[in-house]
């Protein structure tokens, strides 16, 4: 692309605008397909006659080869160039959705969903990458930004009200056939309007094959170390094992001579402190959208669609504050206006932190809104405060790495989640079966019962009758607890916003358009 002497594009066309909304919905619909099969993985397992103890894998399958995949996009994209590499991932998974649809067993749609999860991992720091290549800084970018910001956290909030809706009208198969048509729409989108550039197909000749063996090994380890922890314990032999075997992977691959990944990029204050705060902004998202789920259907004993109808509040908000978050993001520096995105996003978290049993809609309404009015300055501003001031042959692989951040964050987001449910729920129960004997009118109300329907306290078997009254009263303030710690980790990138003092190219978008 040509680019003008003070390093930015010139004004992007029309063509290059609807290529750009090709690539994001690409990357929408590989974000989507997460959230849309893990709500319907009972009916392909009972589809498909797969053991119980194996179904996790066809959602774990499509992470690790996700994680494994977000790093590599900057070297893919030197290689092949941005607009090619986009082409044969939205091919790649679009062909893999088509596969699993025709998948006739577990090992034939556990082998499509890595080439599926590879291909959407590659999609997500594209887009990212995409802002900052052709877009100028200033209200292009902010306007690019804001659609991939939006699109990336719409997806998994109607992720649950597609997979139930599909799971519910048609048959499992369409929830991989869903994707071929916007995949072909995509990439025919994609070929005619994205700007072609060089390729530098010797980079093949000279890849450092071990250092990507190694960061292949040692993400696949990571996400099944996090996978694992909750349920075997962190300091079981298996977990500590592939843990240990994740650090020395990666750290060998960060002391090659030509590593795949330049993780000597993380040198640049501003790249550090956004990949950062990103792991535990994707920390936050990731485990408070799996937890609300979990009290939906365990507690509050919702269907698939009826979660995805109450979880679309956030999204709706979301789409109604984004033109305010632009606008902001135009006139305002970065950093304090990212940690007025983290103040209003952990006051949203901490707001669920105090739910019942009896909770539902009504009393789940606020905290979504407030959530998702917040939602997109976490995000604009913090996109540009890590890659905007970077030079456009670096974006690539800072975008690599700012997004491997945030799904890392992720995975540890919703190992933490499992944990403290896993962890904590038995202490709950332990809790209220003393205090209904010793203060039933305090343990009424968490038990969202009368003190006249509590059993007598020397009762064995009446304590029996309430005891699923007891699990779901639990299993509650064992969520609220993980509220609590997910608005104090986003709390955390307040203070790290605040550690990290002024930062370059941080001003208000709107002044950085170059002359014309």
């Amino acid at each position: 692309m040509i680019r003008t002497e003070e390093g930015s594009p010139p004004a992007a066309s029309a063509m290059v605008w609807l290529g750009f909304a090709a690539m994001s919905f690409g990357m929408f619909m590989a974000v989507l397909d997460i959230q849309i099969v893990v709500t319907s993985l009972p009916t392909i397992q009972s589809a498909l006659r797969i053991n119980a103890d194996l179904m996790s894998w066809v959602q774990t399958a499509y992470l690790i080869a996700e994680v494994i995949a977000i790093p590599l996009t900057g070297l893919l994209t030197r290689i092949f160039s941005l607009k090619y590499v986009f082409a044969m991932a939205i091919t790649g998974f679009t062909l893999a959705s088509i596969g699993c649809a025709l998948s006739n067993g577990f090992a034939a749609l556990v082998v499509m969903r890595v080439i599926q999860g590879f291909c959407g991992g590659l999609l997500i720091p594209l887009v990212f990458s995409a802002i900052f290549t052709f877009f100028r800084p200033g209200l292009e970018q902010t306007v690019a930004t804001s659609i991939a910001g939006v699109l990336a956290v719409l997806a998994p909030a109607f992720g649950p009200i597609g997979g139930g809706y599909i799971t519910h009208h048609l048959s499992w198969h369409w929830l991989f056939l869903v994707n071929v048509l916007p995949g072909i729409a995509s990439l025919a989108l994609g070929l005619l309007c994205l700007p072609s550039a060089a390729r530098q197909y010797g980079l093949l000749r000279r890849m450092d094959w071990l250092s990507l063996v190694a960061i292949a090994a040692g993400l696949a380890a990571l996400e099944m170390g996090l996978k694992n922890a909750p349920n075997d314990g962190w300091l079981s032999p298996w977990v500590l094992s592939l843990l240990a075997v994740a650090v020395l992977c990666l750290g060998a691959a960060t002391q090659r001579k030509q590593p795949v990944v330049e993780f000597t990029l993380l040198r640049d204050r501003n790249l550090a402190y956004g990949c950062a705060i990103s792991f535990l902004l994707g920390a936050s998202l990731y485990g408070s959208g799996y937890i609300m789920p979990v009290f939906l259907a365990f507690v509050r004993r919702h269907d698939p669609l009826d979660i995805g109808t109450i979880i679309l509040v956030t999204g709706i908000t979301q789409m109604i504050t984004a033109p305010i978050a632009v606008l902001l993001d135009r006139r305002f520096p970065a950093r304090p206006l990212a940690a007025l995105g983290f103040a209003g996003l952990t006051v949203g978290l901490a707001m669920s932190g105090f739910q019942t049993v009896n909770s539902d809609y009504d009393a789940l309404y606020w905290p979504q809104v407030v959530r998702g009015c917040f939602m997109a300055l976490c995000m604009l501003p913090l996109t540009r405060l890590a890659l905007g001031h970077l030079p456009i042959d670096k974006v690539g692989d800072a975008s690599g790495l700012y997004n491997l951040s945030r799904n890392l964050g992720g995975a540890i987001g919703i190992a933490l989640a499992d944990t403290v449910i896993f962890s904590r729920g038995p202490t709950h129960a332990e809790f209220l079966t003393e205090l209904i004997r010793s203060a039933p009118a305090q343990a009424a109300p968490i038990l969202g019962l009368s003190v006249s329907d509590l059993p007598d306290p020397d009762d064995a078997m009446g304590l029996i009758s309430i005891m699923d009254s007891i699990q779901d009263a639990s299993v509650t303030l064992a969520i609220n607890e993980a509220w609590l710690i997910f608005a104090a980790i986003t709390a955390l990138a307040i203070v790290l916003l605040w550690i990290m003092g002024p930062v370059r190219n941080a001003n208000p978008a709107a002044v950085q358009l170059p002359p014309t």
